[in-house]
């Protein structure tokens, strides 16, 4: 295909295996332990980042991070004083988009800078970004890899792995660091409005097919990756926005996938009778 042979595009495609890896992994941590809307405020927190460093004049992902991460560690410390999580969470959402908005209006640069970090296009993603998408990428693989079974505990049941003796507090803490960085790396490619449908909807198409929290993962980057592949050739024919195609098509295959099990189930149910 001609669009291979543009540089861009070769850097969208090595860019979002290195996302999708971290995602996947990340994304089946967040579904099995119910995380969805935790990880959705420390998103919209991370936005006030991305405004913080376009008003300073620095690189907004690393002032994301420190946004997305003190929203992180903030939600489990206003849990500990007895506030209500979903409270929590809002106070953190609320903030970090306020702050984005204000922070990024007083910025030069404003509309485009904004719709980027908002929206995402993986097409403009360079060879330092696919640098810092693969350090995260190894580093969230090297966390769960040598956690993995303290985490597939506190996953499924974090009062039973409580009372085995592990440090739940500790991993709980890894973790959410671990989404935050994640969910920060992913901003340039799918933009802080879609990105938690990278970190979902991979999961829940695997969940149709298995329930082991391993082959989540796998099957989670697999999906992701085939949903951005054709997402991306979409948007590039098509002239759409990259990010919403992509997922357009990660949301079409779990539609998809839930209408072929369902005949299958149908078909086999009538053989038996």
């Amino acid at each position: 295909m001609e669009i291979l042979g543009y540089s861009f595009f070769q850097n969208a495609l090595i860019g979002s295996l290195f996302a999708c890896i971290a995602c996947g992994i990340i994304g089946t941590y967040i579904v099995t332990r119910r995380l969805v809307f935790i990880s959705g405020g420390i998103t919209h927190s991370g936005f006030g980042g991305v405004g913080l460093g376009m008003f300073l004049g620095i690189n907004p992902m690393i002032t994301a991070f420190l946004f997305a991460a003190a929203s992180a560690l903030g939600v489990g410390w206003l849990k500990r004083k007895d506030i209500r999580e979903d409270s929590a969470i809002a106070i953190f959402w609320i903030l970090g988009m306020s702050l984005g908005i204000i922070f990024c209006f007083l910025s030069s640069g404003y509309s485009s800078e904004m719709s980027t970090y908002l929206f995402g296009n993986i097409l403009t993603i360079n060879s330092n970004d696919i640098t810092i998408l693969a350090i995260i990428s190894a580093s969230v693989v090297l966390t769960c890899t040598l956690l993995y079974r303290p985490i597939l505990a506190i996953a499924f049941d974090s009062e039973f792995a409580k009372t085995k003796g592990l440090p739940v507090a500790l991993i709980e803490s890894i973790m959410m660091l671990s989404i935050a960085i994640t969910i920060v790396s992913t901003l340039r490619i799918i933009g802080v409005v879609l990105v938690m449908a990278m970190l979902t909807v991979p999961q829940m198409t695997a969940l149709l097919f298995t329930e082991s929290y391993r082959k989540t993962m796998w099957l989670s980057i697999i999906i992701g990756y085939i949903s951005t592949l054709a997402g991306l050739t979409l948007s590039y024919n098509m002239n759409t926005p990259s990010g919403a195609t992509i997922v357009l098509c990660s949301i079409a295959i779990y539609a998809a996938c839930r209408v072929i099990i369902a005949i299958y189930r149908n078909r086999l149910r009538a053989k038996v009778q």
